[in-house]
């Protein structure tokens, strides 16, 4: 298979919970049409996909890059005050079987412990599980970008060395994207400055939320129900453009015309990125059974005789307490 020039990175599939509108198998048959070598997951704050996504991907000779768009907690992940609401967005992409085991440790903490709104982490948490993993600095609602877009420059590059010293130098990059969003033609000037200034790396990547531009729809009635809004709604959340879906390395291309290196970076992040997952053949313990007996046989015997004792607790509750002796 001839590879393309670019792969996507930032991608959110049907498992992105009524907001991303890319299925799997339709997917991977998109990316074996346009003959790319690689494609990522990043769903949004899960990992429920992941497995769907990987064997899909190898069915079709498909490099998979098994990532998250994490919500990371703007003080820290058990802070539940109402500043806390808005997370800032984070893309993780597992390099090995490491960063595949902190991403899972990552993704299970944000629901366990740092659910508010959200499934979110913090950097300290991200601190102690950046093994192995390769961080984008995501789309307009990550801290970098924010603070771009809020004027706050400093800010941007206080935060995007703050990242780099978490993850290790080469180990984080600064997203372009271009939806054809205005906020675009604001923070993408700013980040290329950043890059120059601060030696982290732009790399190129589209905020796909579904396969085709005619799919743009079916994604915004997803949104409806996911926000109990109706699509007449002028006030309802949407996407102000119908850019967000899985373009082909041409038209990545031609977007960022001026930015060949960061196109190519995406390839670069790819061929770092060789998670193997090895399948289980029998995942249930092992158990001893009476001689005589086979597990199935063993397995039935005992659910019987657990109903059964079910069964004469009920009738001995229905028939009510035993009478008093005078």
């Amino acid at each position: 298979m001839a590879s393309a020039n670019f792969v996507h990175l930032h991608l959110h599939t049907d498992y992105s919970l009524l907001d991303g509108a890319c299925d799997i198998p339709k997917l991977m048959d998109r990316a074996a049409s346009l003959k790319m070598p690689a494609v990522a997951m990043t769903d949004h704050g899960n990992l429920f996909g992941a497995v769907k996504f990987y064997e899909e991907a190898t069915k079709r000779g498909i490099k998979p890059i098994v990532g998250c768009e994490t919500y990371v907690a703007a003080t820290n992940r058990f802070d539940r005050s109402g500043d806390s609401e808005r997370p800032n967005h984070l893309v993780l992409l597992a390099e090995n079987e490491r960063g595949y085991r902190n991403l899972v440790k990552l993704a299970s903490s944000a629901y366990l412990e740092g659910y508010y709104y959200k499934p979110r982490i913090d950097k300290d948490l991200l601190a102690r599980h950046s093994e192995g993993l390769i961080a984008l600095s995501a789309c307009l609602r990550g801290e970098v970008t924010a603070a771009v877009v809020a004027g706050k420059y400093d800010q941007a590059q206080q935060s995007a060395y703050d990242l780099r010293d978490i993850f290790g130098k080469g180990n984080f990059y600064l997203e372009l994207q271009d939806q054809g969003l205005e906020e675009d033609k604001i923070v993408n000037p700013q980040l290329a400055r950043l890059a120059r200034e601060t030696g982290i790396p732009l790399v190129v990547t589209n905020d796909c939320h579904y396969l085709t531009q005619t799919d743009a729809r079916a994604q915004e009635v997803l949104m409806c129900i996911q926000t109990g809004k109706s699509i007449s709604d002028r006030e309802r959340m949407k996407f102000a453009t119908d850019q967000f879906y899985f373009k082909s390395p041409e038209e990545m291309a031609a977007v960022f015309a001026d930015a060949p290196e960061a196109l190519a970076r995406t390839l670069e992040i790819a061929e770092r990125c060789n998670l193997h997952l090895e399948k289980n053949k029998h995942v249930f313990p092992h158990f001893e059974v009476p001689e005589g007996e086979t597990l199935d046989s063993f397995f039935e015997r005992v659910t019987r005789e657990g109903f059964n004792e079910r069964r004469m607790a009920f009738e001995r509750l229905r028939s009510g307490p035993p009478a008093l002796s005078p």
